[in-house]
């Protein structure tokens, strides 16, 4: 099953399938640890959404909305 990191709820934890996205948005992503294959955990989530921290590679990243919407996860148990 694959989602978008946006769609997480706070501490749920996924595998990067893929990242899409425009040049400099997946390359600044990519720049920024978040590459196939990489683990993730959602931990905390802004009232709207906006922005989000997640831990990937052990340490925390935050992200905006739009940003996580270029991730695809894959949801890990």
């Amino acid at each position: 099953m694959s989602n978008l990191l946006c769609d997480f709820t706070v501490g749920q934890k996924g595998k990067i399938i893929a990242v899409s996205g425009e040049g400099r948005v997946r390359r600044r992503l990519f720049d920024m640890g978040v590459t196939p294959g990489a683990e993730v955990t959602m931990v905390k989530k802004a009232p709207l959404g906006d922005p989000i921290e997640v831990t990937i590679r052990g340490y925390q990243l935050t992200l905006r909305k739009d940003e996580a919407k270029c991730v695809e996860m894959e949801v890990l148990q």
